[in-house]
């Protein structure tokens, strides 16, 4: 990238290119997914969509094109709620290496009952978090083969009111379902940031970092039939609430920004500019209990246990 490109200004509708890089994006069939695999397609990468749902990723991938004409596109089936198909997923990758992948699929359940995945977690964690713990264990092999890999995962703005309690990961004593989410997005970033601390103790060239939404709302979204429509009706009657929110087009900028931003270093959270909540992308300060070290070890450890893979799997990702 030349240093004119590294020296301008961040200009959401005018992204780096991107064509000799391949990134996979979890949940790209649908809301921030859906967006962040858009505007990265626009870049001439390759992009591949991670979903459970041949036909809606088709309908994503059908929409992306409409806009984006020789988009290059792929799908991977990809259930994060059963551990034992990953590693047959990402064998299914044709590439033989990965420049960046954006943990972004998630489950938000609104009310009881506690459900559960295959693998007998706890649904919002075991998807949201363990899902993407697992994966990201299974990716290291393609992430260290690109010359620069990145691991973007997406938090959200409601992890900042939370707190994690490593005796009750699961919510098996006190589930309340809001909270519970919270407590899951709140486990995916402190993941993000304690495997970037992982990767530089280990000299890799792997980054790791964290991007949030901030208040990305469906009624404020642009439509894009099928995969998503708002009425003008809807957009009418939200329309006060845009002026501190946002559309989860929007909403994928910092998301997109971590992924491409030559400058973007390990570590880091992106978030919306205004109150972390709307607007262009910029880095944050991280909340000093997402990065707690006696948090992030118990959350290693008994993710490493949750979902059998190898503790030490972050100081092997070269």
């Amino acid at each position: 990238m030349s240093s004119a490109s590294q020296s301008r200004p961040w200009d959401v509708h005018r992204l780096p290119p991107a064509e000799d890089r391949s990134f996979l994006v979890t949940g790209g069939n649908a809301g921030i997914g859906y967006f962040v695999a858009e505007q990265l397609a626009a870049t001439g990468a390759v992009v591949v969509l991670g979903s459970r749902d041949p036909a809606k990723a088709d309908a994503a991938i059908a929409s992306i094109r409409s806009r984006a004409p020789g988009a290059r596109l792929q799908h991977l089936q990809l259930d994060l709620a059963d551990l034992s198909s990953l590693k047959t997923a990402v064998d299914r990758l044709d590439t033989n290496h990965l420049d960046a992948v954006v943990h972004n699929a998630g489950v938000a359940l609104d009310d009881p009952p506690r459900r559960e995945t295959k693998d007998g977690h706890e649904l919002m964690f075991g998807t949201n978090h363990l899902g993407h713990f697992a994966l990201t264990h299974w990716l290291a092999p393609l992430l260290s083969a690109a010359p620069a890999g990145r691991i973007v995962t997406v938090g959200s703005f409601a992890a900042r009111s939370e707190r994690l309690d490593p005796d009750d990961l699961q919510s098996t004593r006190d589930y309340r379902p809001k909270r519970t989410y919270g407590r899951s997005k709140l486990a995916q970033m402190c993941f993000g940031f304690e495997l970037d601390r992982r990767l530089r103790v280990a000299g890799s060239t792997v980054l790791s970092m964290v991007a949030h939404p901030g208040g990305a709302l469906d009624s404020l979204t642009p439509s894009r039939p099928p995969v998503h429509v708002t009425t003008p009706g809807e957009r009418l009657r939200n329309l006060p609430a845009g002026l501190v929110l946002q559309g989860k087009n929007a909403g994928a900028w910092p998301v997109v920004r971590a992924v491409l931003d030559p400058n973007a270093q390990g570590g880091q959270l992106w978030g919306p500019r205004v109150f972390g909540l709307r607007g262009t992308p910029r880095r944050e300060p991280v909340p000093s209990h997402m990065t707690d070290p006696t948090i992030a070890a118990r959350l290693w450890t008994i993710s490493g246990e949750l979902t059998g893979t190898d503790p030490h799997f972050g100081c092997h990702v070269r």
